[in-house]
């Protein structure tokens, strides 16, 4: 195949563009990826800098209100991630599940 100098010239220019279009594009891409990142980080920084102002706060009259403000949180994630792994779970792996326990129940200690 005979490729003229003009028909190269045009194959380059149009690799280039292409090079510089994608570049265009990347950098638009991130910078919209580190506006998120900033606002994310910004969030995170501000729940953090409240946990530390009532952290500083605390004393031995409040500790009792905040350890019962953990616990129930800890149960909510608790019961939030049982909920999903039960959701995960398909109905036909349920009921094996469920024969399965029927079938230990009855071999147990007599």
């Amino acid at each position: 195949m005979n490729l003229s100098p003009k028909v190269l010239k045009i194959l380059l220019l149009v690799v280039v563009v292409g090079f510089g279009v994608g570049f265009y594009l990347q950098d638009l891409k991130h910078e919209e990826s580190t506006t998120h990142a900033w606002k994310a980080n910004r969030y995170n920084l501000d729940r953090f800098n409240k946990i530390m102002e009532y952290n500083h706060k605390m004393n031995s009259s409040n500790w009792r209100v905040m350890q019962d403000s953990i616990d129930q949180q800890l149960d909510t994630l608790m019961i939030l991630r049982f909920r999903k792994e039960v959701d995960s779970l398909s109905q036909e792996q349920l009921q094996v599940r469920s024969d399965q326990q029927e079938v230990q129940a009855s071999f147990g200690p007599r």
